[in-house]
């Protein structure tokens, strides 16, 4: 031993010292949070932003619906009224719906395709921060959008923003500027995170993951990011536009000085229709996961799925005039965006059968993320139903602006989109957290929310064809439309309740769940191949994979997939 000392001492050795690594405090894991570049991180903080202004946008149409819930109602003023409609479908078109699609795609594409990260961490950190300033410059505008009266104002002018209404002489002050910016802001945002997600499937994946390989959700997030890219380019332009009407004094837009009106919306539409399939397909993606693991079969043709996801994005860059049957359109303008509206159903449909021809004949599972994939599909099947309908001109004449449209988007939006994000949140908690959510609060938050859904949507239908307007702020007794719309407020107060079983089963299970596993539900894709929550490098080893279902064949290496592709 004295020996040992000696010998360290003459060669300058120092004594090893076992040095503890400081306990972090809150402080120190906020920081960690805000300033990393991890895509688990990231993505899980766009959920959480997206799910924070999907609350918010819930409080904004609860205080709408209270209005409308008896005629001549004078909870809210007109004014307040025409802020809270605005506020409300910006925030769940752009602070809700676009965060959560992007906050899955972060967290599970690189740990599908056997990544380690995104190509570039630090635009993924920068995208995701340009969304939040995007949507905290947004609301900023209840302070510093000045209105008529010198307080703060609202943008008020509809998430579609309309010609002449965003003029001067119709929007004083800035709070339409606060929505110009912050969109635009947020649209910068979202073309570097889907730039980054595109390079990271097309020059990330594992060995062996041939694009024929890869699992639905990588896919059709791949097909999402290009839509993305293409799309947003036009609505910033004409942000751009609106931008020099309202400070420079140009006149796109100022019909009175030779602008056009026309022009505006066909800027927007040609970004807000195929959003609607931005916001639709990663939901597609979710339940290509879900229902083939709760049916414990494949998915049910995996080509025709890739292919018709495809022609939806193609078809929907030519459908966006649907919206303007009534301004006027020649014959033949109104004729091609009927063909091409109606065309978009059909792979859309092919779909549909899809997921049923997956479901068909296997051993149905009927935990929550499999409820929520059932209901999306039904809900899918009335959205295509009600939109066939309004693709047809002379419908669309009769109820444009009608609360038929109003029911139609919903479905989209709440109906698919937001139902398939709770069956996603469900199903990827475990992977997450490492612990499962509360199986019985969530079928109890399941069953409300569908009840109070169709309660309220369902019933919607009904005062549209009765002739109600949408973005009325009252209206008079004797039309036939009192009871309905208190229906359809007390559905939207239902809805509300599930949202609290939600969040308390959120909440509750981070700190009280059940242990999760790194496989809880038996999956086949990558992400269940590591631990659960995953480290930070994902994989200790890139995996290499032979078939779609990589985890199948090493739990069934005696039947493994890749015999069969």
């Amino acid at each position: 031993m004295n020996g040992t000392a000696k010998t360290n001492e003459m060669s300058g050795a120092l004594p090893l010292v076992s040095i503890a690594a400081p306990d972090k405090n809150v402080l120190d894991h906020i920081h960690a949070w805000l300033v990393t570049v991890d895509h688990k991180k990231l993505g899980l903080m766009y959920i959480m932003y997206g799910l924070f202004f999907f609350v918010v946008a819930g409080i904004e149409v609860g205080l709408i619906r209270i209005q409308l819930a008896v005629p001549n109602n004078h909870f809210l003023t007109p004014q307040v009224f025409n802020q809270l409609f605005t506020m409300h479908g910006t925030t769940m078109v752009f602070l809700v719906g676009m965060p959560l699609i992007f906050g899955f795609a972060n967290y599970l594409v690189p740990l599908m395709i056997g990544a380690r990260d995104l190509a570039f961490p630090r635009l993924n950190a920068f995208g995701f921060w340009l969304s939040v300033f995007g949507g905290l410059l947004l609301y900023f505008s209840f302070i510093g959008g000045e209105g008529m009266t010198g307080a703060g104002s609202a943008p008020d002018v509809g998430w579609f923003a309309y010609a002449p209404l965003t003029g001067r002489a119709f929007s004083k002050g800035h709070s339409t500027d606060y929505w110009t910016l912050g969109i635009m802001v947020g649209g910068f945002g979202s073309i570097a995170t889907a730039a980054n997600i595109i390079t990271t499937i097309l020059c990330m994946r594992c060995p062996g993951m041939t694009l024929t390989k890869m699992p639905l959700l990588v896919w059709l997030n791949l097909i999402m990011c290009g839509m993305v890219l293409v799309t947003i380019s036009p609505l910033t332009a004409a942000q751009i536009m609106l931008l020099l009407d309202r400070f420079v004094g140009s006149h796109f837009f100022d019909t009175q000085a030779g602008g056009s009106a026309t022009l505006w919306m066909h800027f927007f539409w040609i970004f807000g229709h195929p959003e609607v399939y931005i916001l639709v397909i990663p939901a597609f993606a979710i339940a290509s996961e879900v229902i083939p693991v709760f049916s414990r079969k494949a998915i049910f043709g995996y080509p025709v799925m890739v292919g018709a996801t495809i022609a939806i994005a193609f078809v929907s860059m030519s459908v966006w005039a649907h919206h303007m049957f009534t301004i006027g359109m020649t014959s033949t303008g109104n004729t091609f965006f009927v063909v091409s509206t109606m065309m978009i159903s059909v792979p859309t449909g092919i779909k549909i059968f899809n997921w049923l021809g997956t479901m068909w004949g296997g051993k149905l599972r009927f935990d929550t993320p499999m409820l929520f994939g059932i209901a999306f599909v039904f809900h899918l099947l009335i959205m295509g139903l009600t939109g066939v309908m309004l693709a047809a001109a002379p419908f669309n004449w009769q109820l444009n602006d009608s609360y038929f449209v109003i029911a139609h988007f919903h479905y989209v939006l709440v109906g698919a989109i937001v139902f398939m994000i709770f069956g996603g949140i469900y199903y990827w908690f475990p992977k997450a957290t490492g612990r499962l959510l509360n199986e019985r609060l969530g079928k109890w938050h399941f069953w409300l929310f569908l009840i109070g859904f169709h309660l309220t949507f369902d019933t919607m239908h009904i005062p549209g064809v009765l002739g109600m307007p949408r973005r009325i702020y009252t209206y008079e007794a004797g039309r036939g439309w009192e009871i309905l719309n208190l229906i359809c407020t007390l559905g939207m107060a239902v809805q509300s309740v599930a949202t609290l079983v939600f969040v308390w089963n959120i909440v509750s299970s981070i700190f009280k769940g059940r242990r999760a596993g790194a496989d809880p539900w038996d999956a086949w894709t990558l992400e269940w191949a590591t631990s659960s929550p995953p480290p930070e490098y994902n994989f200790a080893e890139i995996p290499i994979v032979k078939s779609r279902r990589p985890l199948w064949d090493i739990k069934h290496p005696t039947d493994p997939d890749w015999k069969y592709e």
